[in-house]
């Protein structure tokens, strides 16, 4: 696999597999959610050659890639071995700030289908082009296919969502689905062309015709394709009923009988309560942010323009996704993401200008590529390794973005689709009733901030041939080589709970003498051994009394729990890897029955040792007691 590396490097880094709670992945950037934050080594991260840069924001910890991002997030999960993982299963710890539980809510329900729901409106924002241009028939096969091709997802997005959102709130993704699909189901939308049974809240703004009871009791139908705010609340019930039904059905018929009695509780509820309530709820959120943008669509333009850059770095910008994808399906049409659309063609403007500008070649050869992949939307690499490590560029980047937001909100731009990014973005503008002003509007935005961002960056960007160069991380060569004498120490942390002991305490003349390598020794007082180091399980003795370790950098430490255990055949030791396997640091690797093998008579003393290092920069603990994970000896290499 080619990020194999890569990826034991991001996990041991993150601070081990045990560390990770979630992980999810956007256009650009690997999103975890870590238990203990201060275990992750980032700017050992940052300084990795494929890492662009790290971020901690939302209660998520960031790591940007770039473009290759999906293949280095499936090796990842194979490394981490993390199919199938639950964020939510394997949750612990605190939350962290209502507010951040929100963004990694949004974040993780909307991250997984962003791709698909991308390409489904550039397919849909093309075809609606082809039309215009006179080039297919709106009453063609073509153009049937194409739309139903681009329109599918959108309108059956509550069973997309239905996965998702359940998936994060712990409970079975086919049940999710299963009331997407209900929400979605095309006979109930036939039952509201006859004549309403009676008018329910009549004379308010509420009036709903029933057309339909469920056991007496009124349904008020309504169209819940393309919408997102009734699933979501809908999973989250239905999670919750999901759980506490699996508190006391008997473990012989959950399989069947939970779904089958959360399905009977949570589709009714949704179409009587939740459903009606969250439809209205989405109708005053889009007119509620329709009314503040036009309270001057000019300074709304200008704010988000401006600071959109800055709102994408700390992640804060899922807050507005769903509620653009939420007027689309509301009102036909938004107002929030318009005035951004200029945002990416801003940093580019000033990207290109380092390019022509700069006489560092190191640099110019970085902003080539950033240049590249800007144009397709993808900023990431030109923000974190260009424009934001100069200042002035990443600066003049929101002043351009800023103006073209100004022009989006006088022009009214409104997109009528949540479409691509960068230029695949601009059919997302074309109305369907064919090219207008809110097509035109979005292509001077995005041209006058591409054009005032160069042209400020070339007068004022600070560039000229002395500029020193950058990491792709953005980090001037200084700090690496800061890093790199960082990573010449290796540290070994404690395998074990017990005592320490030097080498030559140990009774076993191979392990006193240092004739298989240096470092310590413990007496166990639990029977569990953790990895002291991340690295492959180079060796796993039959009998499972001794394992051997090789680190990433490798260095080979051995592991040998007591002594003559050997002569137990394997009894009284469980095993939980084997040899070949990649293990992280603080993973457990062998459980052993310390009473039974005492009574057996044999000595627990367990030697931990380099088997391929010198005792010479070897600086060992000066505690007398240790836990896994507490540091036992540093190598210097």
């Amino acid at each position: 696999m080619k990020y194999e590396q890569l990826a034991r490097e991001i996990i041991a880094n993150v601070g081990g597999k045990e560390n990770v709670s979630s992980l999810v992945h956007c256009i650009t950037r690997l999103r975890f959610k870590l238990k203990d934050e201060s275990k992750a080594n980032t700017e050992v991260l940052k300084n990795m050659d494929d890492v662009v840069t790290v971020m901690k924001s939302g209660g998520q910890y960031q790591v940007v890639i770039g473009n290759h991002v999906p293949d280095v997030y499936k090796a990842v999960v194979a490394e981490g071995g993390f199919q199938g993982q639950s964020p939510v299963e394997v949750e612990e710890g605190p939350k962290g700030s209502l507010f951040n539980r929100f963004i990694d809510m949004i974040s993780s329900i909307f991250t997984p289908v962003l791709g698909v729901l991308a390409a489904s409106g550039m397919i849909k924002g093309f075809n609606a082009l082809f039309v215009a241009l006179g080039w297919i028939e709106n009453t063609s096969g073509t153009y049937q296919i194409l739309n139903a091709t681009g329109d599918a997802l959108f309108y059956f997005l509550p069973i997309f969502l239905g996965y998702t959102a359940i998936k994060k709130f712990g409970g079975t993704p086919f049940i999710g689905m299963a009331i997407g699909a209900a929400l979605v189901y095309p006979a109930l939308s036939t039952l509201t062309a006859g004549k309403p049974l009676y008018t329910l809240f009549e004379g308010t703004m509420f009036a709903s015709p029933i057309f339909v009871t469920f056991l007496g009791i009124p349904v008020i139908l309504m169209s819940y394709s393309s919408s997102v705010i009734p699933i979501i609340l809908a999973t989250f019930f239905a999670a919750k009923v999901e759980k506490w039904l699996r508190t006391f059905i008997p473990d012989v018929i959950k399989a069947f009988v939970v779904p089958l009695f959360t399905l009977l509780i949570v589709v009714p509820i949704t179409f009587m309560v939740i459903g009606p309530i969250a439809t209205w709820a989405s109708s005053l959120l889009g007119q509620g942010s329709l009314f503040l943008y036009n309270l001057s669509p000019v300074i709304a333009g200008i704010l988000l323009g401006g600071l959109w850059q800055v709102i994408v770095i700390f992640g804060l910008h899922w807050g507005l996704v769903p509620i653009a994808i939420n007027n689309v399906a509301t009102m036909g049409y938004d107002t929030i993401l318009a005035p951004v659309f200029a945002a990416s063609f801003a940093q580019i403007g000033a990207v290109l200008a380092i390019v022509i500008k700069t006489k560092n070649q190191k640099l110019k050869s970085l902003s080539i590529p950033a240049f590249i992949s800007g144009i397709f939307g993808v900023t990431e690499p030109a923000i974190y390794g260009i424009t934001l490590p100069l200042k002035k560029p990443f600066i003049i980047s929101c002043i351009g973005a800023a103006i073209g937001g100004a022009i989006a909100g006088f022009t009214n731009v409104k997109g009528f689709i949540i479409g691509g990014l960068g230029i695949f973005g601009i059919p997302s503008y074309i109305s369907p009733d064919g090219l207008g002003m809110d097509l035109w509007g979005a292509l001077i935005s995005i041209v006058v901030g591409f054009i005032a961002a160069f042209i400020l960056t070339m007068l004022f960007g600070g560039i000229n041939k002395e500029q020193s160069a950058t990491t792709p991380a953005g980090i001037p060569a200084a700090s690496h080589e800061i890093a790199a004498t960082k990573l010449q120490t290796e540290e070994v942390v404690s395998p074990l709970n017990g005592e320490v002991l030097k080498l030559s305490q140990v009774k076993d003349a191979a392990f006193s003498s240092g004739a298989l390598g240096f470092g310590a020794a413990i007496e166990p007082s639990e029977g569990k051994l953790r990895a002291p180091v991340s690295g492959t399980v180079s060796a796993l003795f039959p009998t499972n009394h001794a394992i051997g370790i090789t680190t990433d950098s490798g260095t080979d430490v051995l592991i040998h729990i007591g002594m003559d255990t050997v002569q137990l055949e394997g009894k009284y030791f469980t095993a939980h890897t084997a040899s070949g396997e990649y293990v992280e640091k603080g993973q457990l690797l062998i459980e052993f029955d310390i009473e039974q093998i005492k009574k057996a008579g044999k000595s627990l003393t367990t030697p931990i040792v380099v088997t391929n290092h010198s005792q010479d920069g070897l600086e060992l603990t000066d505690q007398k007691q240790v836990k896994t994970g507490d540091s036992l000896f540093k190598l210097i290499h």
